[in-house]
């Protein structure tokens, strides 16, 4: 039976390598999905980071900066256990493509609800803080807030980072 997981967490939280743990506890060669887009070196040094963190176990990486509902369509039929690293940044993606961001989000939703392995998603929560200075990064915010409502609902497990800390908001961690 298949099960969601979504793991929220601020940045450095510990959130992917949580992901990764989880993972690998559930399936020797796990599928990991990527949503990075790198535009800068700093950017360029943090997928390398998360590259060779992985390098010694048994992933297949896949790259889905904008079409993930497909990418989770294809993959899910192997019944993998599929890890997506993140939400967050698929999310800023689909709005810097100027992609309709409801429909993409539903079609998102439906793959997921129609997926027969498991799969752990990771995103980073960024409405705890204050109410940014500008609209797009409040627009993304709020997309994000609504996303991570949605993608709740579905989710057996919910776990909140905090500090390199599983806490379980919803169901129960696996690793513990």
């Amino acid at each position: 039976m298949r099960k969601i997981t979504l793991i929220l967490g601020g940045a450095r939280s510990g959130k992917s390598v949580f992901g990764e743990k989880l993972a690998l506890n559930k399936d020797s060669k796990p599928i990991y999905i990527f949503t990075a887009q790198s535009f800068d070196e700093e950017m360029d040094e943090r997928i390398r980071i998360h590259k060779e963190r992985r390098k010694k176990q048994s992933w297949q990486d896949v790259e889905a900066t904008i079409n993930l509902p497909a990418a989770i369509s294809e993959l899910s039929k192997k019944e993998k256990v599929i890890l997506v690293d993140c939400l967050s940044l698929w999310l800023t993606n689909l709005i810097l493509n100027e992609r309709n961001i409801d429909r993409d989000i539903t079609e998102f939703l439906n793959a997921l609800e129609k997926s027969p392995g498991d799969v752990i998603l990771v995103s980073s929560e960024v409405g705890l803080g204050i109410v940014p200075d500008n609209e797009m990064s409040r627009v993304f915010r709020d997309h994000l807030g609504s996303l991570h409502q949605k993608v709740a609902a579905i989710s057996e497990t919910v776990i909140m980072m905090v500090a390199g800390i599983p806490m379980v908001i919803k169901g129960q961690n696996e690793l513990s």
